[in-house]
């Protein structure tokens, strides 16, 4: 599947594995605020468009 191909949001384990980071480093990220997180109700999902630049290995961040 090609980051093309994502879904809007992103489960913090699955977010981990493409991330090539621990899934404990990832919730410790999103609660810190440096992965940008949208929670519904008790869940936390990754929010795919403002972490592309991480996946594309490219520079810089999304706006």
């Amino acid at each position: 599947m090609s980051h093309d191909d994502l879904p809007a949001l992103l489960t913090v384990p699955r977010a981990a594995k493409l991330l090539g980071i621990s899934r404990a480093s990832a919730y410790r990220y999103a609660d810190a605020g440096e992965l940008p997180v949208k929670r519904f109700g008790s869940r936390i999902y990754i929010v795919t468009a403002k972490i592309r630049y991480l996946l594309d290995g490219s520079e810089g961040q999304a706006a």
